[in-house]
């Protein structure tokens, strides 16, 4: 299942591309817990990330897949019922910052199969998810507070 969103954040890409992927625990509305667990600088950094939705905790752990700062990084997160690839895309607007999010989520189990019956549906809830995430990102770093966390 594919889910695509795209914000325009008024802050430097330098400083969006740093923020996004370094205070993930600080921004997204869902996760919990991001602890680094093998930092390689870049690709192949191993991480572990809990997230938490309506009650339920999930843990994913996660490898940096892709590291081009300040314009592209992608990961990729395993976990017991699904597996997601994620990319972010950073484009310099001269001050401002277009933020692109794709993400694939992989299901396996009954979760793939509750991915191709209902696939229509949860397209649209990843979506609307995704693009929720990228509203957080841009409220905190248009907010005075994380630009000193920066």
């Amino acid at each position: 299942m594919h889910s695509q969103a795209s914000i325009v954040i008024d802050r430097p890409i330098e400083e969006v591309f740093r923020y996004t992927n370094d205070h993930v625990a600080d921004w997204s509305l869902t996760v919990v817990e991001d602890e680094v667990i093998e930092d390689k600088g870049g690709v192949g950094t191993r991480f572990r990330c809990v997230t938490e939705e309506k009650g339920h905790r999930m843990v994913f752990d996660g490898v940096i897949t892709a590291w081009e700062p300040p314009t592209r990084s992608a990961i990729h997160l395993t976990g017991k019922s699904f597996d997601i690839d994620a990319e972010y895309r950073f484009e310099d607007l001269g001050g401002r910052t277009r933020v692109t999010q794709d993400s694939i989520v992989m299901g396996k189990g009954l979760v793939r199969i509750l991915f191709l019956l209902f696939g229509w549906l949860l397209k649209k809830q990843g979506c609307d998810a995704t693009q929720r995430e990228l509203e957080s990102l841009k409220n905190h770093l248009e907010s005075s507070a994380a630009t000193s966390a920066t």
